[in-house]
């Protein structure tokens, strides 16, 4: 099983040259969660 930490959220998001927000709305996530991700907030 692989696990994405929120690391390679961060450097994959960056090469597509996307803001957390941009990422946010193609998911249906909010802004907020994806930063919680990247900076080691819960996953979940």
């Amino acid at each position: 099983m692989h696990y994405v930490t929120g690391n390679t959220i961060k450097q994959l998001r960056e090469k597509r040259g996307m803001t957390q927000k941009e990422l946010a709305e193609i998911i249906n996530m909010s802004d907020k969660t994806i930063s919680k991700w990247e900076t080691g907030g819960s996953l979940r």
